[in-house]
């Protein structure tokens, strides 16, 4: 996915970093990770807070084959309804950006 769209979608935070990592990219506001970009879609990151309304408005979490078993990651998809509206996208970004930055006080990143 194209850097100046990822941008685009995270335009209601303001400034946004992307670095490339595990054959993706890595979504970074204020030096917190919030979303991923993994196959040309963009992933939301998730807790146990915010999860609950990912799963609710129909999102789907980011599960890869591990060695032995799949595992599951605090990213969702971004739901349905947020993709061509700018007002519900923005609602989606902030929910990974708290859950960013609830990471970052309980030092998980």
């Amino acid at each position: 996915m194209d850097n100046d769209l990822i941008r685009d979608m995270f335009d209601s935070l303001g400034e946004v970093t992307i670095r490339h990592m595990f054959g993706g990219k890595g979504i970074y506001h204020q030096g917190r990770i919030l979303a991923l970009e993994v196959s040309g879609e963009v992933l939301l990151k998730a807790d146990a807070e915010s999860a609950p309304d990912f799963a609710d408005a129909g999102a789907s979490q980011w599960i890869y084959d591990g060695k032995s078993k799949p595992v599951a990651m605090p990213y969702w998809s971004i739901p349905d309804q947020a993709l061509d509206d700018p007002e519900e996208l923005a609602k989606w970004v902030g929910l990974a950006c708290q859950a960013a930055l609830r990471a970052r006080k309980q030092g998980v990143q």
